[in-house]
């Protein structure tokens, strides 16, 4: 296996556990969640909603035939939840030390590596 599909995978893997980690919370209406969502002004739809379209990008992520879509969704999302943090939320949020900022910094940084490794499929996609 060449060094580059490992890291694809690897990044893949890591980007697809954390936006899964997070479904946990959506999908059980924990009270964090439903605070954060409440805060956006967007519960109950928008914390199940967006917990759909995670489910689906960390499938894409997972599925070697569709790491680049799922890559370009991810980037969306995740650009989404930085956004909130930085302009409404704020970096710590509920007194997590900015551990939920931390983990979509992540995503987004895995999510942009690949998408950029994948350039050329993409960009087929986009050709097609």
């Amino acid at each position: 296996m060449k060094t580059q599909t490992i890291i694809i995978r690897a990044l893949s893997i890591i980007a697809a556990i954390i936006l899964l980690q997070t479904l946990f919370f959506k999908f059980t209406a924990h009270p964090d969640s439903v605070m954060l969502f409440t805060t956006l002004g967007v519960e109950p739809w928008g914390r199940i909603g967006l917990g759909i379209v995670e489910l689906i990008t960390a499938i894409l992520l997972i599925y070697p035939r569709t790491i680049a879509i799922g890559s370009v969704l991810g980037l969306g999302i995740i650009s989404g939840a930085i956004f909130s943090h930085v302009f409404i939320i704020g970096i710590v949020f509920n007194n997590d030390g900015g551990a939920l900022f931390m983990l979509a910094l992540a995503v987004f940084i895995a999510c942009l590596i690949v998408a950029i490794m994948k350039k050329d499929e993409l960009l087929a996609y986009i050709k097609k």
